[in-house]
């Protein structure tokens, strides 16, 4: 809950969403110093990118670290007897430079990298998470926090002030600071090797993934891929310099789905399918099985070290979830559901493949093609031949018009804001009363310089400890960019994939607590995800699409024949999709219950729990190991899970609209009060029965993924 301490300091910084204030420094600095350390005059206190530079970040952060030492030591020496507020609130207030500029430069090193970057991001990282642990093992403030902590029952605390005090002393606790001294030392150098490791992952990955092409040279090899799409591969070709009539597909999803979708060439098809798969485990240089299991085989000895049997079990300690064996319980009653679909999907792929004549048995690298021709025959629904209708800026303006009719919000283009690449929008956003409420970056496209997937950062948290400080927050994608004869047409799950990070946006800006450290998106990993998830049902609703689907060239609306066949093919494919996600959510589990001595190869490991799940050979879990960034460069170790978890609370949660009405006011504003606007100031479970008056019925869900059947 709280990232700044403790041993998950950097993987929380990479992909944890809001990290913090970002608020003016008590210090101003000369002109022409470094810009991260001055004092901002800008619109809203935004980050003057503009102002950066590369080199700037190494020595404002370690000048960020050296400005909270002295807060610690301050609050440390305080001769006063321990109190909330010369204690706990005073750690709470300690490290903003150090917040606002690690805000800053992990959201840029994750979004525009550089060389500079990345060498700052894998030189800061132990230091980082030296700093961390110089806090959370520091025996004096320890001594403080314990004091108030233990008083805690005769002090007129507010359910939010009570809420810190026991999530600070339960964060330095899980952080070691009950360990004796040699424990403590061992628990610092693990905590230094595994944020060098997560780095060199990361860096790994995402060499590999920027230097593979597939260059095609013939246009028949492209199939019926979309013009639009054609266009960007033409380009990615002249960027990398070559010089013919060609086209180059990489490893990005918006490049290779298509082509795995539509090129009738499968030998290339398996090409970049096995690319893709292999990364991170190639046996080169990037290659990252022993960085993955030496990290597993830390997180296990830390874990142990801290009185957990393994990590997954401190992880979830700390979660909805409770134990690995709850986790374990809500796979095993959709496994075996989806399993059973995805088995009955192979089955009529393969008897596409035979009517086509092709000989041999389907393959991982024909399924995406062979599933839009079954898609086609059954729904007469060409999913690419969507895309024309869902134009970026106008999804974009879609999730807008819905946060609109839900909660009265608006959202107004801001210019005079600095932003950290030409790609970038910025708008300001207001409440339904016209008051400012956050500010919002969008970043929608693909390029070397980012890395894969789609997130969403704060680079200012909501908070009130010293008057009202609003969000500042960015959204993060990578679709395909527009071409000098077409702008940016989006699958529709890359749509979806909009409304998601959206969602995340909108519990950062909605967010209404007092504490920086429980503002906003800094809740359980379970139920993080749930917010952003409900957001895509809206994205789907035939209300919806028609108010915002519109042909990018001609304006026509959807047409209702075409949004019937989206309605009717929307369990379709379902099984794949569970089972793909689900079985990296076993892989993840399994890497995370292992216990002392703990050594795996990774290849057999990955290849020993896949045969313990039956999973069918067509399949691969989505993301193998060796490039399975959410858990080993991230913060999602142990917690992959959490998707399906946070899906059950946003099938049922959904369902309070279906009830009443699509943007019934009254339900969106209960859901606003009781889930958007809380962040983490009490358990998931208790917030979300304030919400919908119960906990959540799996059976939403399982209905959604059209696996009653298959579960019954």
């Amino acid at each position: 809950m709280r990232p700044a301490l403790g041993v998950l300091l950097t993987a929380a910084l990479f992909l944890g969403g809001c990290e913090g204030p970002m608020m003016d420094t008590d210090k101003t600095e000369p002109a022409g110093a470094n810009a991260l350390l001055a004092t901002w005059e800008t619109p809203f206190g935004t980050p003057p990118f503009d102002a950066f530079e590369s080199e700037d970040y190494m020595p404002a952060l370690r000048e960020g670290m050296a400005r909270q030492r002295d807060e610690i030591q301050a609050i440390t020496a305080d001769t006063e007897p321990a109190t909330l507020a010369n204690t706990i609130e005073a750690l709470e207030r300690s490290g903003r430079l150090l917040d606002r500029v690690q805000n800053i430069f992990f959201a840029i090193n994750g979004a525009n990298s550089d060389d500079v970057t990345r060498e700052t991001a894998t030189e800061i990282a132990p230091e980082l998470s030296a700093h961390g642990d110089d806090i959370s093992l520091n025996k004096d403030l320890f001594i403080r926090i314990k004091a108030v902590h233990e008083q805690r029952g005769t002090l007129d605390l507010s359910p939010e002030q009570l809420r810190l005090l026991e999530e600070t002393y339960k964060d330095f606790v899980r952080a070691g600071a009950n360990l004796d001294e040699p424990a403590q030392a061992r628990l610092r150098k693990i905590n230094s090797e595994l944020a060098t490791l997560s780095e060199q992952f990361r860096n790994n990955l995402l060499d590999e993934t920027n230097e593979f092409e597939l260059l095609v040279t013939r246009r028949a090899d492209l199939g019926n891929l979309p013009p639009s799409l054609v266009a960007v591969a033409a380009e990615e070709a002249g960027r990398r310099g070559h010089e013919c009539e060609c086209w180059v597909f990489t490893l990005s999803r918006p490049s290779i789905n298509p082509f795995l979708e539509y090129s009738p060439n499968r030998e290339m098809r398996r090409k970049l399918f096995t690319g893709y798969a292999m990364r991170g485990d190639n046996g080169n240089d990037a290659d990252n099985n022993d960085i993955l299991a030496r990290e597993v085989t830390l997180r296990a000895e830390r874990a142990v070290l801290l009185g957990y049997e393994s990590h997954a079990h401190y992880v979830l300690a700390d979660a909805m979830a409770g134990t690995p064996e709850h986790v374990y319980e809500l796979l095993d009653q959709v496994w075996g559901a989806a399993l059973a679909a995805a088995g009955k999907e192979r089955d009529a792929l393969q008897a596409m493949m035979r009517e086509e004549g092709v000989e041999g048995a389907l393959e991982g690298a024909d399924w995406r093609h062979y599933t839009e021709k079954v898609r086609k025959a059954r729904f007469d629904l060409d999913q690419e031949a969507l895309r024309p209708y869902f134009e970026v800026t106008a999804v974009r303006d879609g999730a807008f018009a819905v946060a609109n009719r839900l909660f009265g919000v608006t959202f107004t283009p801001r210019d005079d804001v600095a932003r950290w690449h030409p790609d970038q929008e910025v708008f300001e956003v207001k409440d339904a009363d016209g008051s400012h409420l956050g500010i919002l970056y969008m970043d929608f496209y693909a390029r070397e310089s980012k890395r894969g997937g789609a997130w969403m950062n704060a680079l200012r948290s909501q908070e009130k400890m010293d008057g009202e400080v609003k969000a500042i927050v960015t959204t993060n994608f990578n679709f395909p960019p527009p071409t000098a004869g077409s702008p940016s047409l989006l699958s529709f799950s890359e749509a979806e994939t909009l409304f998601h990070e959206f969602g995340h946006a909108l519990h950062g800006m909605f967010s209404d607590v007092v504490y920086p450290s429980l503002s906003g998106t800094r809740t359980p990993r379970d139920y993080v995800e749930f917010p952003s998830q409900v957001m895509e049902n809206w994205m789907s609703e035939p209300e919806v699409l028609k108010m915002f689907a519109r042909h990018y060239s001609t304006g026509e609306v959807i047409p209702q024949e075409m949004v019937d066949k989206i309605t009717a093919s929307s369990r379709f494919n379902q099984g794949f999709i569970t089972v793909e996600y689900m079985a990296a959510a076993y892989l993840d589990m399994k890497y995370h219950t292992q216990t002392p001595p703990t050594e795996v190869e990774p290849r057999q490991f990955e290849k020993d729990i896949m045969g313990e799940l039956g999973l069918i050979a067509e399949i691969l879990p989505r993301y193998r190991s060796g490039y399975f960034q959410h858990i080993f460069a991230g913060g999602y170790a142990s917690g992959y899970y959490g998707y399906l978890w946070s899906e059950v609370l946003d099938a049922d949660a959904f369902q309070a609209f279906k009830e009443t009405s699509l943007f019934d006011r009254k339900t969106a504003q209960a859901f606003r009060e009781h889930i958007l606007s809380t962040g983490g100031t009490a358990p998931g479970m208790e917030l979300y029965k304030a919400f919908r008056g119960r906990e959540p019925d799996i059976k939403a869900l399982l209905a959604r993924r059209g696996l009653l059947a298959e579960a019954d």
